[in-house]
């Protein structure tokens, strides 16, 4: 059984919570509290699972409560809940710098406390389920895992118009590596030039993202293309706040950005981001696209997108998250012959994402956080160093 503690100053709020996780499997809520400093000494009599945490509280306020928190408990997950605004957004990315693991936005513009609680049950119940089973020790993997099939390297052209959706099929895949004992995809002579970079993740991501890109040299050749599981306004907040602390110029993308070497174009919410060509330049375009993976956006559409115009040309990356996006996107990225990097599972924070495309014997590379960058860096580099030699 998991156990939650709720943190809230709202007795409403917090009666919203437990009735929506009342009827959760595997799910039990052990207490409350009204504010951060109350949940201190509740954290080490009760020691909870997870938290959930408001942001603005009276006494000690969420922001300050996970601080003080990260200074005793470094693993416990904590939740916050957000509200889908501007000032929301930009606390929401504070709690994450200051330690925080995920985040859900409160209801709004619900007609009924009914539909309310389904609203925060669909939303935090997978969170919980997926944040405590990688605490646990012994728990099974986030990401399915496929067994290991001959490798293979179709001869198919990349798709030409459109952004075809997958279906099912052989991935390509190699004996197993070092990925925890599951397939890694390494192929016999990668080196060749690349052209974009493109990077997915969900759960976790906002930090790793900072981190990659903290990595990144201003002078990248090529231009980075992001897909982070956000909702609006918040991946707004989120390209300013990674444009202030990485050096790179990172963006909110909108309809018709020219991509640019050194930039990264993340992802709007609530929008796929996919690329189009117009002469020479390469244009970003919004689509408001059916969601796929219960995402929009999603990394499989931009994915797509990256390997209809560049081919084997792209470099992708798929960060920690929960659930499978970016696995199909991964299937069309390398019959087109782009290759593939996953996060590796100890790294991450939910390692479903990452752990699919590993699964499913799609990855190139397997590597920890803190080696993502200069790999990136250094691949860009020496695959345009060796096609300029040519």
């Amino acid at each position: 059984m998991i156990s939650v503690l709720v943190v809230d100053d709202s007795v409403v709020v917090r009666r919203l919570i437990v009735d929506a996780l009342g009827g959760a499997e595997n799910i039990e809520v052990v207490g409350t509290a009204s504010n951060g400093l109350l949940a201190q000494a509740k954290i080490d009599q009760l020691k909870p699972d997870v938290i959930t945490m408001d942001i603005e509280m009276p006494q000690m306020d969420g922001i300050t409560a996970v601080r003080e928190l990260r200074k005793r408990h470094k693993q416990i997950p904590v939740i916050m809940f957000s509200t889908l605004s501007a000032s929301g957004a930009t606390a929401t990315l504070e709690a994450l710098a200051a330690g925080a693991t995920d985040y859900v936005t409160k209801p709004s513009n619900v007609g009924s406390v009914e539909e309310s609680i389904r609203a925060v049950r669909d939303e935090l119940v997978p969170k919980i389920h997926a944040l405590a089973g990688r605490r646990r020790p012994g728990a099974a993997p986030a990401g399915p895992a496929a067994p290991a099939r001959p490798a293979t390297r179709p001869g198919s052209a990349p798709p030409r118009a459109g952004i075809p959706p997958t279906g099912p099929g052989r991935p390509p895949t190699a004996p197993p590596g070092s990925a925890g004992g599951r397939p890694v995809a390494r192929r016999a002579a990668p080196g060749g030039r690349i052209d974009i970079l493109a990077i997915g993740s969900s759960t976790g991501g906002p930090d790793a993202l900072t981190k990659v890109l903290q990595g990144i040299p201003a002078d990248l050749p090529v231009p980075i293309v992001i897909t982070q599981h956000m909702p609006p306004v918040f991946t707004k907040m989120f390209a300013e706040r990674l444009d202030r602390s990485t050096p790179l110029r990172v963006v909110e993308a909108g309809d018709g950005m020219e991509l640019t070497p050194g930039w990264a174009y993340v992802a709007p919410g609530d929008s796929h981001l996919v690329l189009h060509r117009r002469g020479t330049s390469t244009l970003t375009q919004l689509s408001g696209a059916p969601p796929e993976n219960s995402c929009r956006p999603a990394v499989d559409v931009m994915f797509r997108s990256v390997a209809a115009l560049y081919g084997g040309s792209a470099y992708a990356a798929v960060l920690t998250g929960m659930g499978h996006d970016g696995r199909g996107g991964a299937k069309v990225l390398r019959d087109a012959g782009a290759e593939v990097l996953a996060q590796d599972e100890a790294t991450s924070v939910v390692w479903g994402m990452p752990g699919a495309v590993v699964g499913a014997g799609l990855a190139d590379e397997v590597l920890p956080l803190d080696r993502i960058a200069a790999h990136l860096v250094n691949r860009v580099k020496s695959g345009r160093s060796a096609a300029v030699a040519r």
